[in-house]
Formats: structure tokens, sequence, C-alpha cells
């Protein structure tokens, strides 16, 4: 067994990311939204925007959780809501305090996660000064994205969001473009999905799974358990992606599921056993779990520290992050006797809940998990097996 392939306990993992809740509010109205529409409102009594002062305390906690785990290099993602209803001043603010808290003790890197629509010159010429990459969020041509996607009246936001990923597609801007992020939808066409979004050039894919667990369980996994539509759907992508001539776009599952399968390390928390890094500050400044947690119950994804008073190193110790940062003993029995776990690590967490017994469960895409697994072992399997021959 190659040491630490099935996440052993031991030490807990510094955070390295930090996912900072610069807004805690939305331009848009999406019923797909882990935030606002799931069973964690506490949104709703949160600050606006994060304050100065907020910004201040978040910036010497990174600061000392670097310097006490000698990281030499911390990535930060300036999320929301919506991130860019915070302003460019607030961005500015946040990214400067950040780096002179820090100094030269360790790499600050930034990102922004954003649905586009406010993105513009003005946001991606202060983005270039900072080096701050630029993820935007699209589920596909106009009618699959405007399925979900859509302002609180009613209309779609496709159209708004194309100006911005041709902006990021522009040689003046085109090193600050992180990639699409899209959610599956099985009402779309997968094929006509990928097409879609690979003509934005994004250097990158992320493929999300719509959030559910058991008590919740996302389209299409209620009446049959086994039926695996989800990893139908993506290995249709799959197929397309990897029999490429010429692959520009990265897709991270799949990238993160073959490294897997040939012993390496996975690039996302959807898959693997590597011990979870990332840290959410709120914009009241509580420091909290994953944001995917928010859809199992209130409160879930809480730790009851803040970053005025508690430390990093304080959150580590947290029962719940240390449950999470437990690799396979932290496992249900099923996954653990599973001869795919090093590769499906349970998948992401907040999917394993349910209600009578919390998250001692395989992923609610259990079945998809594996049938994906599977076809991209065989297909690597066949292509490694004809250089041999």
């Amino acid at each position: 067994m190659t040491p630490g392939r099935y996440g052993d306990a031991g030490r807990p993992a510094p955070f390295r990311q930090v996912l900072l809740k610069i807004h805690s509010r939305c331009n848009l109205s999406c019923d797909h939204c882990y935030m606002y529409q799931h069973a964690d409102q506490s949104w709703r009594h949160r600050p606006f925007v994060m304050s100065k002062r907020t910004l201040d305390h978040t910036a010497a906690r990174i600061a000392d959780h670097a310097i006490e785990h000698d990281l030499r290099s911390v990535a930060v993602i300036l999320h929301g809501g919506e991130p860019l209803l915070a302003g460019a001043h607030t961005i500015d603010y946040a990214v400067r305090a950040i780096k002179r808290a820090v100094g030269d003790r360790a790499e600050v890197r930034f990102g922004l996660q954003t649905n586009g629509l406010l993105l513009d010159e003005r946001f991606l010429d202060l983005f270039a000064q900072h080096e701050i990459g630029v993820g935007v969020s699209l589920d596909g041509p106009s009618d699959d994205n405007d399925r979900h996607r859509r302002y609180a009246d009613g209309r779609g936001s496709h159209d708004g969001v194309v100006p911005a990923l041709h902006l990021l597609r522009n040689e003046r801007y085109r090193h600050l473009y992180g990639g699409i992020l899209c959610t599956v939808d099985l009402a779309s066409d997968p094929e006509g999905v990928y097409a879609h979004l690979l003509d934005f050039e994004p250097p990158e894919i992320d493929f999300l799974l719509p959030h559910g667990n058991w008590t919740k369980p996302p389209p299409g996994r209620v009446d049959d358990p086994i039926a695996t539509p989800y990893a139908d759907w993506l290995i249709t992508v799959f197929d397309r992606w990897y029999r490429a001539p010429e692959r520009r776009t990265r897709i991270r599952l799949f990238e993160s599921i073959m490294a897997l399968l040939l012993g390496g390390r996975s690039g996302t928390e959807a898959v693997g056993l590597s011990k979870i890094d990332l840290i959410t500050v709120e914009t009241d400044g509580a420091i909290e779990q994953g944001d995917a947690l928010k859809t199992t119950e209130e409160g879930m994804a809480a730790t009851g520290l803040h970053v005025a008073r508690d430390s990093f190193d304080r959150a580590l110790a947290h029962p719940a992050i240390a449950s999470r940062q437990s690799g396979l003993t932290g496992l249900c029995a099923t996954c653990r006797d599973c001869p795919a776990v090093a590769v499906c690590g349970g998948g992401l967490y907040a999917h394993r809940y349910r209600i009578d017994n919390g998250f001692d469960n395989p992923s609610v895409y259990c079945a998809d998990l594996l049938a994906m697994i599977r076809h991209i072992a065989v297909t690597m399997s066949a292509d490694l097996n004809s250089t041999l021959v």
C-alpha cells in the first residue's frame, strides 16, 4: 500500500485555501443554489458586505496560520453570494490587507468566482493589478443555463454572462481566465453543453454534481437507486474530451480521477481521500466549513469560531473538521469495503448526509461515481495496454 494513499488520519493538514465571503447576497436567484435554496438560511442574518475590520482580522489569521505551519503558499478565493457586488474598493482593500499581513512569508494566490454579470474592464484591470484569477459560472447554452440561473423576475442570465467570457478570452485578460464552473443538469444535452462551453475557450471546466443527499435527493436520484444518469451524462463528455485530437481545456473531475487511478492526488474534494484543506470565512467573520454543508441542515457548516478571537488552528481542532480530515477511517463501512474507495473517497462529504445517521453513508451519487470511475479506468487501461503491444 502506498503511504498516505488512503488518507491516514495522522497530524491535521493545515488550511491552504480560504474561501472569503466578501458579499452575502446575489444578483441572481438560481433555483439550484446551495446558499439560498437549501436548509441553511443563515445568510439572511449576515451583513451584506464584509467590513474592513473583519477583513483585517481575517488577514491576520491567514498570516498567523501560514507562519505557524510554514506554508509556502495560500490560496484565497473571493466569493459570495456574488463577490462583485462588494465593489472594486472592497476587493482592492481585501487583497492589500492580506498581502500586507502575510508579507514575504508565503505566496498568496487570489481567485474569484463570479456569475459574470458585473464583470467588466474596470474589474479586470483591478484583477490584473493584483493577479486575481477569475472563474465564471455557466451551465451551457441559453436554454440550458437559463433553466436554473435566472434573475428573481424569471429572466435568464446567459446573454449577460457571454460578454464577460469574451472579455476573458481577450489577450489582454486571458492570463486571468481561471475557467468555467458548470452544474450538471440531466435535462441538458451533455454534448451540446460541452460544445457551448468550449466556444469560450476556457482553460478549465469544473463540472459539479447538483447538491443533494439521502434526505433530499438530487434530481434523477429518487426512483432507481442503482441507475447512473449522472455517470451517463458525464461519460458522454469524458469520451469526447478524452478522444479529442488536441485537448486544450482541462476538466478537473476527469483529471482528478485519472490521477487517482495512477496513484496520484485529486484536485477536487469531490473525489479522493486527501485531507480537506479549505476553510470559509463569512461576511460577519464567522469561521465555517465548506458551503456544501449548508444543503444538509441549518448550522451544519458552523464551528462557533470567529476571526476576531479564534485562530485557524482552533478550527483544525474542531470535531467536524477533524472528522473530514480522517481519510478512510471517516467513511462508512460500505465505502471502506469498496475496491474503488481510494479513487472515489466517498464522494463529496455533504452528499453522504441522511437525517437519521448524519454522514455515515456512501454518497447519494455512489452508483454514478462507481460507474464513472470504472469507465475511465477501462478507457485508460485499454490505452496503456495498446502502447505495450
